[in-house]
């Protein structure tokens, strides 16, 4: 088995740069202000032989009005549940708080296996920094740099003495599989009920969830099986317009969030249903279409409509997404969980569609009845001549053409031929992309040296 291990603390102690640490990534939004990671965060590390999985969690503050707070709290007590072993992170230069006794003090009741670890101790004496933290009965505390890398290695020797069994290469037939499952990125604007959603596909209240919107700071990977097939799922932070978007924790956060539709097989767009379909949707969908990623939309909180504004949200979802038309919509209620089972045979539809591997003698006949069905139109004397179509890729499909004087067809006719394939093919839920290969000309060297 594979250790887990929870870093928590209070806030602003340094959890995530430790997490960054761990993984040897950047994974964690770092920044110099509290409350910055609020859901529970996983990575993978690594140290010799030995592999385990790290959780940042948010803040620990128990007794707190806030009511984003408490969540983060409640996530942090649910990640100790998952652990096998739990660092208490404390600051060295603040000193013990009272709610660093607080913390130890929920950690006893645990049982779970602790170890107490003094932080931000660049430039002092060990002995002198550790010494009030006794008294929190956790053990020797061991004192480290986490933003310098000092005591990091040593503290994940210390704690992996305990896991003797943590391979490091995982089965074959294991990775294969990681490798293969599906990544569905769950974005749109900020409180479009994104938070909602996951936990519904989830079954549990696994990201917090409130009525403020940018609640979701980071993108948040989460893995879950559904009908016996790994999928993993990724909460991302709202994408509010560019204009609007000052501070700088958001910029990380919207950068984290096209991070995350790069990294994903299929995007979900959450769209609100009780507010006007704006230009920001499209602008989102555009990053989606950019990316070449499979998309499915999801208009949220439909329950809450009435008949006339069910028809004036589909009018205006057709005219501000009309470049998305290869993308199944559906209605649904994140909150009531009305529409999620359809909405997920559509994400699996996609995905199976940005994955088609497309065999070249099935490519060649959709193109040549494409141009039976319809000529590419002529430039002056000549008229383009497509010979064959193979695959380039997946993820999006790429269909790559042949032939020669293609560099003359028109933009029109290109996606006359993506809309033929993606319906010879039933590609449905993903773009397709065209590409042309002009064939060399064998007289052009000859007219050359003339």
């Amino acid at each position: 088995m594979i250790p887990t291990l929870v870093i928590v603390g209070r806030p602003n102690v340094g959890k995530s740069t430790l997490f960054n640490r761990l993984t040897r990534s950047r994974d964690a939004i770092v920044a110099d202000m509290p409350g910055l990671t609020r859901d529970r965060h996983y990575g993978r590390g690594r140290l010799g032989d030995k592999r385990y999985l790290v959780v940042d969690t948010g803040g620990f503050e128990a007794e707190t009005e806030d009511v984003i707070r408490r969540s983060m709290a409640r996530q942090t007590l649910q990640a100790i549940d998952e652990a096998d072993g739990v660092v208490l992170l404390v600051d060295g230069r603040q000193g013990l708080t009272p709610h660093d006794r607080i913390i130890a003090e929920q950690l006893r009741k645990t049982g779970r296996k602790s170890w107490l670890v003094v932080n931000k101790a660049e430039g002092m004496r060990p002995e002198n920094v550790a010494a009030e933290f006794h008294e929190l009965a956790l053990g020797d505390p061991l004192v480290i740099s986490a933003s310098h890398g000092q005591g990091v290695s040593e503290l994940a020797d210390l704690i992996l003495a305990e896991f003797p069994d943590a391979p490091l290469q995982r089965p074959p037939e294991e990775a294969e599989e990681i490798a293969k499952h599906p990544r569905i990125a769950v974005v749109g604007r900020p409180n479009a009920g994104k938070s909602t959603l996951v936990n519904r596909i989830l079954g549990e209240d696994r990201v917090i969830v409130s009525e403020v919107p940018g609640t979701t700071r980071d993108s948040i990977y989460i893995d879950f099986e559904r009908g016996g097939r790994p999928y993993t799922l990724i909460d991302t932070a709202g994408m509010r317009r560019r204009g609007r978007v000052e501070d700088a924790v958001e910029k990380f956060s919207v950068v984290k969030t096209m991070q995350a539709i790069e990294d994903a097989n299929v995007v979900v767009l959450v769209l609100d249903g009780s507010e006007k379909i704006v230009d920001q949707d499209a602008h989102i969908a555009g990053y989606v279409l950019d990316a070449g990623r499979a998309l499915v939309v999801a208009v949220n909180k439909w329950d809450n409509l009435t008949v006339q504004q069910r028809e004036w949200a589909k009018q205006t979802l057709a005219r501000t997404l009309n470049f998305m038309d290869f993308a199944e919509v559906h209605h649904i209620s994140a909150l009531a969980g009305t529409g999620i089972p359809k909405l997920f045979v559509s994400i699996e539809v996609a995905y199976q569609s940005a994955m088609a591997k497309l065999a070249t003698p099935k490519l060649t006949r959709a193109l040549m009845a494409a141009v039976a069905k319809q000529a590419p139109p002529r430039v002056g004397m000549f008229r383009p001549k497509m010979r064959y179509a193979h695959q380039g890729g997946s993820n999006p499909p790429r269909v790559i053409i042949h032939g020669s004087g293609l560099e003359r067809i028109p933009e029109t006719y290109r996606r006359y031929l993506e809309h033929f394939f993606r319906d010879a093919f039933k590609l449905r839920g993903a773009p397709l992309k065209i590409e042309f290969r002009q064939g060399m000309n064998p007289y052009e060297r000859r007219h050359a040296k003339r």
